[in-house]
């Protein structure tokens, strides 16, 4: 401002973009600014326009003095921090929004509406009322009763997960049957999370090892990376290292696709454990597994001196009693092995970092005792699709989740094909991988019968030269077949699932799984992730019997897993998973329970509630509807117009996405990110726009509802608003014409408001006044 004063000549201000400059032009409006648009400097240099404002990505401002022009850039303006945070937010996919967004909402799907509970979503619907055009959800309801939501109420609706769609329940609008449900649901809430409290606690009480990181010798480690890091991958890495930089024992899921680069992330933690003189030790679920990781930490260490060991069924007695006992001394950095290695008789020196490979195969004993060591040691968990359970902590905030979802370069995702068994088809597809040099998996879960499978084989395919791995296999005789197979020395590998985690053979690019409607999600997911681990086009073939003999939960997981073709999907996989098997709950071992009735979004809810009200010693008052702060109604359309976004599901989620947003700024890089994707904001658009603003401004206060026409309006306020009441009173004493009290909880407002401007206008004086 102190430049605009002492400068006399033009100022032309540069935008980013066009929302960007739109967001300028309101910010400019506050300071008495209004500069014309123009389209760009020849157009400029033609107005005669004192100030103006035009698109250009400038890094930073000019001043020419030959013709008394001054160009602003936005960075100057806003600085380049900001800048560059937000094009960092811009790409910051928020975990939680991933399910509690109607993302994947088809018409027909179960959705939950706070106060009257679960029915069925039937789309958008323009309805006119009077004057005004609004847009409603329709939601159906038991015995066909309909109920329109308008879209500023979006936020009181989520989807339902929990039960399959088709068995979800759908209440009866006024029965009281939903507030049943609540009731029951709020009592065992109450009892969770007060137990998990007690874990939480108990993290938070005890003081963990704080690492000091030699950032040279670091720095050297990370370049010692092949690949460059994926920006999730960056993330995770940073959480990692924030962590263990800190005081709190580490408790953090990594959940990323497989091979796509967890591994890395371990790897580094590790080092800096190690540089701090602590031990670290790597459970696996397998033997194979923990042979391939022992030689993959082996290679990336070469360089540094750090002393690596496996323990494992490959291992002779003599060897593993030298490395029990070394582990003691400490002289072993690193240790790599299935669940043995957290048995009582084994004892180290000083053991810091444990890392968990694949979570869910290890039973549940095993998942106690990593419990039991979570607040001792620093805990990283690895997995590709996190059961439903450990999805649960980490989404209601009990552990930190790191999701790598973004794929390495060159990546193609795995096609596909649901088939029944046809000789002709397999033959092609393992002819068509051998010829190209590859090799293929065929999995076929049943010992007994793999011989025969492989004679079948042989006789379908002479040119290929077959061999069978299963579990029953003494351990060198397996041990030879991988490391074979892995050597290229034979082209197609019969197995049963002891594949299924972790075995990296980058040249096998097609999998054949037979009676895949057997397998479990996560399985089937794992399974598929064996192949397309180099830059060829992968192929996975799920054989299955006829429809009519498999079960409706097969029937649905094949589904699933042939829908989510897309890389990077484990982490909406497991949340298809807590759909399927109904949502894992937190502590206990049923995996299902309270959110079948309610819904796992509003469950959570209000356990993060009730976590909050006891971390703050208060009684949780679950029964109290949750806040969704002020309504809003000032008589104007406020909408996403149809002509405007064609698209009902991309205009639903921009919907849910403007009412939930958290405050003014996020609410402003929404409405630039609209105008940068779908043009400029119509009228009623930017009413929307305005109108959740106000909300955002209203809410603290303590306003419950705000209405305005013609003539005026009223707010009305909660029992206990947050304003002073002699703000109230005196606004009563100095304009009595205006404002007059309307019984205990309502303040009436008489003023002449024609049309949306002058309404804003007066809600934001009135908001100031009190605020």
């Amino acid at each position: 401002m102190a430049f605009l004063a002492d400068f006399d000549g033009r100022i032309l201000f540069c935008a980013e973009s066009t929302g960007r400059r739109e967001t300028l032009l309101g910010i400019l409006k506050n300071c008495n600014l209004r500069p014309a648009p123009v389209t760009g400097w020849n157009d400029f240099l033609a107005s005669d326009a004192q100030y103006a404002i035009a698109v250009s990505a400038l890094e930073s401002g000019l001043l020419l003095t030959d013709n008394n022009v001054a160009l602003v850039a936005e960075p100057q303006l806003f600085g380049e921090q900001v800048l560059q945070q937000r094009r960092r937010q811009r790409k910051a996919r928020d975990a939680d929004q991933v399910i509690k967004n109607l993302v994947e909402l088809e018409v027909g799907a179960p959705v939950v509406h706070e106060d009257n509970g679960v029915g069925r979503y039937l789309g958008l619907e323009i309805i006119q009322l009077g004057e005004m055009t609004q847009e409603f959800l329709t939601l159906e309801y038991a015995n066909g009763d309909k109920l329109f939501v308008p879209v500023s109420h979006l936020h009181l609706i989520s989807r339902y997960t929990g039960a399959s769609p088709e068995s979800a329940p759908l209440h009866r609008l006024g029965s009281g049957q939903w507030e049943k449900a609540k009731r029951r649901a709020r009592e065992k809430i109450h009892d969770v999370a007060a137990e998990l409290l007690s874990i939480y606690a108990q993290r938070e009480s005890r003081k963990g090892h704080v690492y000091h990181v030699d950032e040279n010798q670091y720095a050297a480690f990370c370049a010692d990376f092949p690949f460059e890091e994926t920006p999730d991958q960056q993330d995770a890495i940073e959480g990692v290292f924030n962590d263990l930089r800190s005081d709190k024992p580490m408790d953090r899921l990594i959940c990323g696709d497989v091979g796509f680069g967890k591994t890395e992330v371990a790897m580094r933690a590790a080092f800096i454990a190690v540089q701090d003189g602590k031990q670290v030790a790597m459970l696996v679920p397998t033997t194979l597994l923990a042979q391939q990781h022992f030689e993959n930490f082996r290679d990336r260490f070469s360089e540094w001196p750090v002393r690596i060991a496996s323990v494992s069924r490959f291992r002779s007695k003599k060897e593993q009693t030298d490395i029990l006992k070394e582990l003691e001394n400490g002289t072993i950095d690193i240790i790599i092995g299935t669940h043995k290695l957290i048995h009582g008789d084994i004892k180290y020196k000083r053991l810091g970092l444990v890392i968990i490979d694949e979570e869910h195969r290890f039973g549940v004993r095993q998942k106690d005792k990593f419990k039991a060591l979570r607040s001792e040691v620093d805990l990283l968990t690895l997995t590709a699709t996190p059961i439903p359970r450990t999805l649960n902590m980490s989404m209601s905030g009990l552990r930190d989740l790191s999701i790598i979802a973004t794929a390495p370069a060159r990546r193609l995702a795995v096609k596909t094909f649901v088939n029944q068994w046809n000789d002709a088809l397999l033959k092609e597809a393992c002819l068509r991988e051998i010829r190209r040099g590859g090799q293929v998996f065929i999995l076929h879960n049943s010992v007994e019968t793999i011989e025969r499978m492989r004679r079948d084989i042989e006789a379908l395919i002479p040119e290929a030269a077959v061999e069978t791995a299963h579990g029953q296999m003494r351990e060198r005789e397996l041990e030879q077949v991988m490391t074979n197979f892995y050597h290229h020395r034979f082209n197609v590998l019969i197995c049963t699932t002891i594949i299924e985690t972790g075995i990296d053979i980058p040249n096998a690019n097609t999998i054949i799984i037979n009676r895949a409607d057997r397998f479990g999600l996560a399985q089937l997911y794992q399974l598929r992730g064996r192949v397309g681990r180099s830059h060829h086009q992968a192929y996975a073939y799920l054989v299955v019997p006829p429809k009519k003999v498999m079960t409706a939960d097969a029937i649905k997981r094949l589904e699933a897993i042939e829908a989510i073709q897309e890389l990077g999907a484990g982490f909406t996989l497991a949340s298809h998973d807590m759909e399927i098997r109904g949502a894992g709950e937190l502590l206990g071992e049923g995996q299902s329970g309270q959110m079948h009735e309610i819904g796992f979004t509003l469950y959570l809810e209000l356990l993060e509630r009730a976590v909050e009200a006891l971390k703050a010693g208060r009684e949780p008052e679950l029964d109290r509807p949750l806040d969704h702060g002020t309504e809003i109604d000032l008589g104007i359309p406020a909408l996403l117009p149809d002509d405007y976004l064609p698209d009902v599901h991309t205009r639903l989620i921009q919907y849910k996405r403007i009412a939930s947003a958290n405050d003014k700024t996020g609410l402003r890089e929404l409405q630039v990110e609209m105008i940068d994707r779908f043009g400029l904001l119509p009228e009623p658009a930017k009413n929307l726009f305005q109108v959740t603003e106000l909300k955002l401004g209203a809410t603290p206060l303590g306003i419950k509802k705000i209405e305005m026409g013609d003539s005026g309006g009223r707010l009305q306020f909660v029992e206990e608003p947050n304003i002073d009441p002699m703000k109230i009173i005196s606004l009563i004493q100095t304009q009595a014409k205006t404002y007059r009290m309307d019984g205990q909880d309502k303040l009436r407002i008489i003023s002449d408001l024609p049309d949306a401007g002058a309404r804003f206008a007066a809600v934001e004086l009135l908001l100031a006044e009190l605020a």
